[in-house]
């Protein structure tokens, strides 16, 4: 029996390790091998929860979860608390263990959510890398109350091979994110070294051509040439920026105060809380208070716009809002302008909030709140 045990062993780590090595995306990585580990062990539901510093915790990957853990109402997987996730977060589960109940399936039989397939129990193991830990990964089988030390030590490898995936997706993420910035930087020196400079020297001598120019219609069409140049030169200069925001280093606020300037707004700010934001909120609040600022400069007939930036431990709030002319926007209706549809998509792909008030002559309020 000990050498079949080690022979399936050997199979579970060997063809995980296979799924997991091959895999770029997060989410579908862990669902695939979550679904092999259930396959290959005979057990028959597994969960795997993604958790934050803060205690917030995410259902990234499942396999036949029964009908009560999966009720669309209730939810009971993405919302509440449970045993496991409580000990995760108060440090006290560090290694493979038996969670002789669970919480979910008792809430989902209280309060009759549906089946629950004979599963009351199940093992949970900490997912990690090194000093890291991740989240939790869970399994169970109907009428199982409890995993022996083999089933347990088991788990605990594969939890290593997933915990070990995730830091490594993870790195390669942040590797792209760096490549983009890059990319991006590298597309703004072309943009300015070239388009700009030829920009420019248009503009100069469509200049030089009106001034020596007797022909009146010849005069006309160099100061209209002039002008398109001029018109072209300021949208460059806001697309370069777009690409290599200024200031970026310094934070946020600075940068997105920089931009309002560079487009003729005067931006008065203020700033409440301090923290490093991760790379991809930072990003999000740069692209969407440079639209905000740019439907101000063309849209609302001020040069004044208000800029508020509010972080708490596990939030950030942006507010950008103008004393415009506005537009009717009622709260039951879809968001009237691609740019603003566009600012929401991007806010809630991260899981924030998007909020348009506005009405005439009263401005306009563009609220962003964003989890982390």
């Amino acid at each position: 029996m000990k050498k079949e045990s080690f022979l399936l062993e050997l199979q579970v780590l060997k063809e995980i390790a296979e799924i997991l090595n091959e895999g770029t995306d997060l989410h579908s990585t862990l669902n695939c091998a979550l679904a092999k580990l259930v396959q290959v062990t005979g057990l028959e539901t597994g969960w795997i929860f993604l958790i934050d510093k803060n205690g917030n915790f995410e259902l990234v990957a499942s396999h036949e979860l029964p009908p009560a853990l999966m009720n669309e109402e209730a939810k009971p997987m993405c919302n509440g608390d449970c045993w496991c996730v409580d000990k995760y977060n108060t440090g006290r589960l560090n290694k493979a263990s038996n969670i002789m109940e669970c919480k979910r399936l008792e809430d989902s039989m209280i309060h009759n959510w549906g089946e629950t397939n004979g599963v009351t129990h199940h093992a949970t193991v900490p997912l990690q890398a090194g000093e890291e830990s991740f989240g939790l990964l869970n399994v169970a089988a109907s009428n199982k109350l409890k995993f022996d030390q083999e089933e347990l030590n088991l788990l605990g490898a594969v939890a290593l091979q997933i915990g070990t995936a995730i830091k490594r997706i993870q790195l390669t993420e942040k590797v792209k994110e760096i490549e983009l910035i890059q990319e991006r930087n590298r597309l703004a020196k072309d943009l300015h070294d070239s388009v700009s400079q030829l920009l420019f020297s248009i503009n100069v001598t469509a200049k030089a051509g009106a001034n020596v120019s007797d022909n009146v219609k010849l005069m006309d069409t160099f100061n209209h040439i002039q002008q398109i140049a001029q018109e072209a030169q300021a949208e460059m200069k806001a697309l370069i920026w777009q690409l290599r925001p200024q200031g970026i280093e310094k934070g946020i606020v600075s940068a997105l105060i920089n931009y309002g300037e560079m487009l003729g707004l005067q931006v008065i700010s203020n700033v409440k809380g301090t923290t490093i934001l991760p790379s991809k909120i930072e990003e999000t609040l740069w692209r969407v208070g440079q639209e905000a600022f740019n439907n101000c400069r063309k849209h609302s007939g001020q040069n004044t716009v208000y800029l508020q930036l509010s972080i708490s431990t596990k939030k950030v709030k942006m507010t950008i809002r103008d004393q415009g002319v506005g537009f009717i926007c009622p709260k039951d209706v879809q968001i009237p302008t691609l740019g603003l549809k566009s600012m929401k998509e991007r806010v809630e792909s991260i899981k924030g909030s998007f909020l348009v008030e506005s009405d005439l002559n009263k401005g306009t309020k563009i609220t962003t709140n964003i989890p982390f």
